[in-house]
């Protein structure tokens, strides 16, 4: 299964030199658990069971809108698509 190109965000830890692209639900998952890790910090753990038990298409858009904003408080979070309808106009 293909992904689109504006179904995706950049991320990185500061200080590092690499960015992360998040492209799917699962690299999101390996993404936080690698984030509380390093971070160890309470809200992130509760943040990794919550996109654990996500179980339907629903609670995993809710956990990875939950997880951007992370990492926009943050200061994290890089770059992010553009709206599908936004890119429909362009072209």
């Amino acid at each position: 299964m293909a992904t689109s190109a504006v179904d995706y965000f950049d991320a990185g830890f500061p200080g590092a030199t690499q960015t992360v692209r998040i492209t799917s639900f699962h690299e999101a998952k390996i993404f936080a658990r690698r984030w509380v890790i390093r971070d160890k910090d309470p809200a992130l753990k509760a943040l990794l069971k919550h996109m654990e038990r996500a179980n339907s298409s629903a609670t995993a858009d809710s956990a990875m809108l939950q997880l951007k904003q992370a990492l926009v408080c943050r200061g994290m979070l890089l770059r992010e698509s553009p709206p599908q309808d936004a890119t429909a106009r362009a072209q």
